[in-house]
């Protein structure tokens, strides 16, 4: 399959079905991508607005339209020269019974059931029955609601499968006759014996490593492929998987070689595997040097002295951006991923008791536990891939480290025995497959959990470095080493996926470029706060206040701005779990929040940040601009969001996944983006596997400021970067770009042409960036 030369993300739920995205592919079309890129289609929960918790593998959605909804939906992108990527979700399903018709046969028939393969389950765990974290307080509370109704068990809006011969017992008798056990919910945290998504209960993991499973789960969307309703994939989390690459293979085999990207994320310096069949990534690696190009380092190292000065975080809850994942990781550990550190304890427990191996005997249950954590908590990445990987992920280095833990020198030994099982030094036995399985999978998930979802949340110096992927204690990237990243790109992924804004991101991209200005300015950003905390407004902690301000600053005036900016922040306080969280809500804080809210940025004060904005908004603008022509020019499949064509402000979800009117102007930034898009859909060779990327070095006094390169001697991108830092030291000044040899047309100002050494100012008179073709030698 040829590769997209773009792609437009749809989130499709209820309210936004495969009509309302037919409605839209005229103007999708109009603006120059090649390829719809769906979220998840295949059956869900009822009233899903995102389609992740995959219900039925072997249906489409019939709220979205069902299969004939999307057959047309594919004819009618056809007929406007667009084809379809899918999102595909083969991590896990939806832990929801009366909607999942494999997991109802398991709890009712359990390990003998056909589909008892498709879930990863450990039977031998609590007594061979599957917990269910369903029950809103202890059995003792809650077993009046507990009613049996011919074949089913019913708990409020919950339904369970009975075990044929067992709907007559007495209510004690039946719960201890089934194949699973509905238990408070709170138990979950250490209890549980399923494999989850992270640490969310609603969602069990599937077993695709298991080549009966795979066919079964992927039977539909193969048939899809095959038929040609769609052509490409997206796919969600593969390192919650217990085979990544092994899944790939089998999917790249069955899909005849598709395009096929998947959702990785690279921490900075990782590479993705050569060996995985796939184009590449969803991108994330992409939007962290896009972010870092446009963020000044030595501004940065002063905002955080400000960030600290003004809200004094303890080292290790937000102060330091190492110590602060670390503490978030154990924190994680111990709690939301209790359950999964205890099954790959036991794992390790059960290894060392029956190893003929001298080294791995005479271990205690709580010194691996220990180990496991001390090792877990110091992976820079999120997982290692087979034996060879693990000793560049488990170091020698955090394994000193983590034998710190014990204060007899002896029982350290748990930490070498636990690297050694990791590393693959003990034999390729199943009981050793599973270790380094486990091990994968859990690491995954805490990565995700303690830095995307927590630390996230308390290291706050600047807003825009906290997104996914990115390095938020080192967020600045340049210009050198943006362009060896897209030189590595072109010559090892020319096909992989880029992004700036996704259904993911904590801020979209219009709102982290404003953010980026705060590094070019930081004294300024003090004094503003400086005057607008001095109003008397009851501030709940110093922390949240630093963010709150800036996710105004960032928002800017919009429609709603109250309602969004405190959704956002009560998702932010309880995301880093500093004072109120998901499960121990303090209703007192979050009430001060709203308070704060509704008082400080969203009141009378925020008017001076407003102000503070209109004053730098050219610089704003700029960044805008500058991210969007990078984003859509630079090697690999642009993405891009729905909306995000034209300015598009959004804070994290369910934020940034409101509604869309498609086909309204869009001013400067839709004009650019249709420039680029339509130059990538007509000379798609240029960008290709088979173009090239050259970096072009300006020259004057303002060159750093000047970002610029060429896509196979046909295309130059220029973009001006730090324009505030550049005004305040008196503009362009004479600085030069000398354009590859040619005539050069301006595609985004029609009319201008330039040739060989150029003044920057007049490449940039009309806007802050260029796009510019050749039509000639």
């Amino acid at each position: 399959m040829t590769p997209p030369t773009a792609t437009y993300r749809l989130q499709l739920h209820p309210g936004f079905p495969f009509r309302a995205a037919a409605d839209a592919v005229p103007h999708l079309a109009d603006v120059g991508v090649s390829h719809l890129h769906l979220s998840p289609v295949l059956e869900a929960v009822p009233g899903s607005q995102h389609g992740y918790d995959v219900s039925d593998p072997t249906r489409v959605r019939e709220e979205l339209g069902g299969e004939h909804g999307l057959r047309d939906l594919a004819r009618t992108a056809r007929r406007h020269g667009l084809e379809l990527v899918v999102d595909i979700v083969p991590n896990h399903m939806a832990m929801s019974p009366r909607h999942n018709p494999a997991l109802w046969e398991v709890l009712r028939d359990g390990p003998a059931s056909p589909h008892a393969r498709w879930f990863d389950i450990d039977w031998e765990a609590q007594r061979g029955q599957v917990l269910l974290p369903v029950l809103g307080g202890p059995l003792g509370q809650e077993a009046e609601h507990l009613e049996p109704d011919g074949d089913v068990l019913r708990y409020y809006d919950h339904a369970f499968p009975l075990r044929e011969g067992t709907a007559a017992l007495p209510l004690p008798q039946l719960l201890d006759a089934q194949w699973y056990r509905p238990v408070w919910w709170r138990l979950a945290r250490t209890e549980l014996n399923y494999r989850r998504f992270f640490s969310i209960s609603e969602l069990i993991g599937v077993r695709v490593e298991d080549p009966e499973v795979f066919e079964a789960t992927h039977a539909k969307i193969l048939e899809l492929l095959r038929e040609g309703v769609i052509d490409g994939l997206r796919v969600d989390h593969p390192d919650g998987l217990a085979d990544p690459e092994g899944y790939l293979r089998r999917l790249h085999d069955a899909t005849g070689g598709r395009w096929t990207v998947v959702e990785k994320i690279l921490s900075d310096g990782e590479a993705l595997p050569a060996s995985w069949p796939v184009a590449g990534t969803t991108g994330y690696d992409a939007l962290r040097h896009v972010d870092g190009l446009f963020t000044d380092p030595a501004g940065f190292g002063r905002l955080l002295a400000s960030y600290r000065r003004f809200a004094a975080p303890q080292t290790d809850r937000g102060g330091d951006w190492d110590a602060t994942v670390r503490r978030a990781a154990y924190k994680v550990l111990t709690h939301e991923l209790a359950a999964e550190v205890d099954r790959l304890t036991r794992v390790a427990d059960r290894l060392c008791a029956t190893s003929p191996e001298p080294a791995l005997r005479d271990r205690a249950p709580w010194a691996l536990r220990t180990a496991l954590q001390e090792l877990l908590v110091r992976l820079r990445v999120y997982r290692p891939y087979g034996t060879a990987d693990a000793a560049a992920v488990v170091t020698e280095e955090a394994a000193a480290e983590a034998r710190r833990a014990f204060a007899v020198p002896e029982e350290a030994g748990a930490v070498d025995v636990v690297r050694d099982l990791v590393l693959g030094r003990y034999g390729d036995e199943p009981a050793h497959v599973e270790f380094r399985t486990r091990f994968a999978q859990t690491a995954s998930a805490l990565r995700a959990k303690s830095v995307e979802d927590t630390a996230f949340y308390r290291y706050v110096p600047l807003l825009s470095a906290t997104e996914v992927g990115g390095n938020p204690g080192d967020p600045a990237v340049s210009p050198e080493r943006f362009h060896a990243y897209c030189a590595r790109v072109q010559r090892d992924w020319p096909s992989t996926g880029t992004v700036v804004s996704t259904h993911d991101t904590k801020r979209s991209a219009d709102v982290r470029a404003a953010l980026h200005v705060l590094t070019e300015c930081p004294e300024r950003w003090t004094d503003v706060l400086a005057e607008v905390t001095h109003s008397g407004e009851d501030v709940p902690d110093a922390q949240l206040a630093w963010a709150a301000w800036q996710t105004v600053f960032g928002l800017g005036a919009v429609e709603d701005a109250e309602e969004r900016v405190r959704g956002a922040l009560l998702k932010h306080v309880r995301e880093a779990g500093l004072y109120t969280s998901w499960t121990e809500q303090e209703a007192p804080y979050e009430e001060a929040v709203a308070r704060f809210v509704a008082a400080g940025p969203c009141g009378v004060p925020g008017e001076g940040v407003a102000e503070f904005r209109g004053s730098v908004e050219a610089h704003v603008f700029a960044n805008v601009l500058g991210m969007a022509l990078v984003q859509l020019m630079m090697p690999g499949v642009p993405d891009v969001y729905q909306g995000a064509e034209r300015e598009f402000r959004a804070l994290v979800d369910p934020d940034n996944r409101r509604g869309v009117r498609f086909g309204e102007g869009g001013g400067v930034k839709e004009r650019v983006t249709r420039g680029a898009l339509r130059l990538r859909a007509r000379r798609a060779d240029v960008f290709g596997a088979a173009g090239s990327y050259e970096p072009l070095a300006a020259d004057g006094p303002g060159a750093a400021h000047c970002l610029a390169f060429a896509r196979s001697g046909e295309v130059v991108v220029a973009v001006t970067r730090l324009s505030l830092r550049l005004a305040e030291a008196g503009g362009w000044l004479g600085t030069r770009l000398v354009l590859p040899a040619g005539r050069w047309v301006d595609v985004l100002e029609g009319g201008r042409v330039f040739g060989g050494d150029t003044p920057v100012a007049s490449l940039f008179e009309g806007l802050p960036v260029a796009l510019l073709e050749r039509v000639g030698d």
